[in-house]
């Protein structure tokens, strides 16, 4: 727990994000039925999607690429075209957030945020569209994560730069992404590829979770995004029937958490947030990280709430992107040399 806790009544936001959290919190609410399932015709009408761009904006030029058309799962490519050249790039693939019930590859907040990553860094960003639950339960996201990694490693088609450099491939995600992120590397850790290796995890604020209320889930009651009647439902509508949270892919440093001292697992990079509900979970994630005898490293932004990276007013924002950079860069530095 960090030294000076904060409590909902010290948090200082600017206009802009404040009149745009509740709007977050009443499109979830309305969307997400009590009885276990969602509104999407509701959410369709409610979150702005944005087409691929042949034409660069920003910098950055996307495609959409379909891995299996029976599952709906494709990716969307984000191919940074400044500087010109073709020199070698990392490729970073990035799951979004929403709970694994909500969001996807395509929604305008997504689009923006891997835009900005893939200019910023200069790297080829892969946004996964996985499934979605309730109707996709665990384990269907991260077999859809898997897959992914496979597809890449398999083939280069059509809308995939040649200049992507799949030898430095990171893993990347948001919340529940980050979750998805976690599993798709310890599966890969197992996995034998041709050409895709992968040599960095970046995990933005990771959605774990356990039966325990922990200190930071009870003094963060009701904050934005994330409040425990949120991420109980979003647990609820993930797990196989009769699972609760202290499931391993929930409680993934807990009582059932598999032992990966012996697993292939990238040097990792972990966000915490000073207002996120669920800092205490993603603390324990890294102190397990590092029992484990893995390469993690910890960035804590003290007063930011989950999914900062979304609203580029708050400056943890571009903190934020900018520790992408590095990392990206100091860990490709370690394979070039």
């Amino acid at each position: 727990m960090s030294e000076n806790p904060r409590t909902l009544k010290s948090l200082v936001l600017p206009w802009k994000t404040k009149l745009y959290l509740p709007l977050i919190s009443a499109i979830t609410n309305v969307a997400c039925r009590p009885e276990g399932t969602v509104n999407r015709r509701l959410l369709n009408f409610l979150e702005p999607k944005v087409p691929p761009s042949a034409k660069p904006v920003r910098g950055v030029k996307t495609a959409d690429i379909t891995i299996d058309p029976t599952r709906n799962l494709w990716v969307r490519v984000f191919i940074p075209t400044e500087p010109a050249g073709d020199a070698s790039l990392p490729v970073i693939v990035f799951f979004h957030g929403g709970g694994f019930a909500l969001q996807s590859a395509d929604s305008k907040g997504y689009d923006f945020v891997c835009r900005r990553i893939a200019r910023t860094v200069s790297a080829v960003v892969v946004s996964v569209n996985y499934r979605l639950s309730p109707e996709h339960r665990f384990p269907a996201q991260y077999d859809d994560g898997f897959d992914t990694l496979v597809f890449l490693d398999a083939r280069h088609c059509e809308g995939f730069p040649v200049n992507a450099d799949i030898s430095r491939c990171f893993v990347a995600g948001d919340s529940a992404g980050a979750n998805l992120a976690h599993q798709t590397v310890c599966m890969a850790g197992k996995a034998e590829f041709r050409k895709l290796r992968v040599i960095g995890l970046i995990s933005i604020q990771p959605f774990f979770g356990g039966e325990e209320r922990t200190e930071s889930e009870i003094r963060l009651k009701g904050a934005p995004i994330v409040s425990m009647d949120v991420t109980d439902w979003m647990w609820k509508a993930f797990l196989p029937h009769g699972s609760n949270r202290d499931h391993e892919v929930v409680n993934v440093s807990g009582p059932n958490a598999p032992d990966i001292s012996g697993l292939k697992y990238p040097a990792t990079l972990v966000f915490i947030g000073g207002f996120d509900p669920l800092q205490d979970w993603q603390r324990r994630y890294y102190e397990w990280l590092k029992r484990s005898g893995k390469e993690v490293q910890l960035v804590e932004y003290p007063n930011a709430i989950h999914a900062v990276y979304v609203f580029p007013e708050l400056p943890e924002s571009s903190l934020l992107i900018t520790e992408i950079k590095n990392f990206v860069a100091n860990q490709s530095r370690k394979i070039l040399k």
